[in-house]
């Protein structure tokens, strides 16, 4: 059996450094799982069959290289993951510290960049923002995707062509993906969507999950689903997206009491709070995410946390569009999950899984080392290892680099490429996402 080991020379293990660490990994292009307890070097077992691309044991208190071991030196740390992230506001960078405005006015320009994206440059885009994340260290990453359909709104020859280019994109950087495929209906409550959100809807929820049930997930692809908002999904139609991800026990994300003014309009058409509004709907839960959570009441705080629905704060969007920041405290109190995230940015990434815990799951944080970056847009090679003593099969993927060409299928007729040149960091201020 041929295993790729590392040996790092220091590794955070959850709680602890320790020193002379070893990892074994299932190689990605391994032609299917090792056998249950089979031997490793050291006498080392696995407790069951382990699938390709994930680790397969950790061993601690080595202190030198073993044969053919690739030695990883310094300190190396578990991959991070971008829990919530809108690839396509990369072309937003510095526009939003201009000049003044609300969220409401940035929103216009939102509308302007995205109306420009095809499959084509949506892909060429996606795949430097993924790129920045993998070489910052983010090796899993939830992409909030709304920009389904052409500017118009008639969908492309493939339904999925924008989803698609992000999967490729993603593959083509190194990082592990969850597509949180979003529903995007209406503009506001009992208000159909505007010429800037033709692109982002499907008219209904039943056509939205019939275009979702199309995606397919791979080694390193989550199809999840998404609730935009309660102002773009009509509160009716919010139990078909729910349903929809608990069927296929996806992730289900949802942009959540992230303005005033949202929250103002959902009272004034409900009579409810958002968060009332999805518990109302059977959308909160253990496998839903909320996103932002800035304004809530006591009682939304509650629903939340005794529904084992997660939070998940965006610092730099709230500090850029003057949101302010949620209640953190309370949220993150053994009844409320609390993550911390941010979109599209390289230096800031969650805490939290966005998809549930699961050792398949496109976004459980995967490990990966420090040090300077591959001549590759891949990450370095995963090393990083559960909390307790090794050894012991790791709970979570890597991410590995990309080694095979991008699948004759991709829909819209780009050459498979392998290797693109590793992006100069920002040197203006980042852009938020919403």
């Amino acid at each position: 059996m041929r295993v790729n080991t590392y040996w790092l020379e220091h590794a955070w293990l959850g709680d602890r450094v320790e020193s002379g660490v070893v990892v074994d990994l299932v190689p990605p292009d391994a032609p299917g799982p090792v056998p249950a307890d089979e031997e490793l070097g050291d006498g080392a077992q696995t407790p069951g069959a382990v699938p390709p691309g994930h680790l397969l044991a950790v061993r601690t208190g080595v202190p030198a290289p073993p044969p053919d071991a690739v030695r990883l030196p310094g300190l190396t740390l578990p991959g991070l993951a971008n829990a919530h992230s809108h690839a396509f506001h990369r072309a937003l960078r510095a526009t939003v510290q201009v000049g003044s405005g609300t969220f409401w006015t940035w929103r216009e320009t939102m509308y302007r960049f995205a109306a420009a994206l095809t499959p084509d440059s949506y892909h060429a885009l996606a795949r430097a923002v993924y790129a920045e994340m993998a070489l910052a260290g983010i090796t899993a990453v939830g992409e909030f995707h709304y920009l389904h359909h052409q500017p118009d709104g008639r969908p492309y020859a493939n339904p999925n062509a924008m989803g698609e280019a992000l999967i490729a994109a993603a593959a083509d950087a190194g990082i592990r993906l969850t597509l949180l495929d979003t529903a995007y209906l209406s503009s506001g409550f009992g208000a159909a969507p505007d010429r800037h959100q033709r692109r982002f809807s499907d008219t209904t929820a039943d056509a939205w999950a019939e275009r979702v049930g199309l995606l397919r997930g791979d080694s390193h692809t989550l199809i999840g689903a998404a609730v935009h908002s309660v102002r773009a999904v009509p509160a009716d139609q919010l139990a078909t997206v729910a349903d929809f991800a608990r069927h296929r026990g996806a992730p289900l994300h949802v942009h959540l009491s992230e303005q005033r003014a949202e929250n103002e309009a959902c009272l004034a058409a409900t009579g409810r709070t958002p968060t009332q509004l999805l518990a109302d709907h059977g959308v909160l839960g253990p496998r839903t995410t909320g996103v932002h959570n800035t304004h809530l009441t006591d009682e939304d705080i509650t629903l939340i946390g005794t529904s084992g629905t997660g939070t998940c704060m965006c610092p730099t969007t709230e500090r850029d569009l003057a949101d302010g920041i949620g209640p953190a405290p309370a949220s993150s109190a053994p009844a409320a999950r609390s993550a911390s995230a941010a979109t599209a940015t390289p230096s800031s990434t969650s805490s939290r899984r966005p998809a549930p815990s699961n050792s398949t799951s496109g976004c459980a944080p995967a490990p990966a080392a420090t040090g300077p970056p591959p001549p590759s847009c891949a990450p370095p090679p995963p090393t990083a290892t559960p909390p307790s003593a090794a050894p012991r099969r790791a709970p979570s993927p890597p991410a590995p680099p990309p080694t095979s060409p991008r699948s004759p299928s991709t829909p819209y007729g780009r050459p498979g490429r392998r290797r693109c040149s590793a992006p100069r960091p920002p040197s203006s201020p980042r852009a938020p996402p919403t």
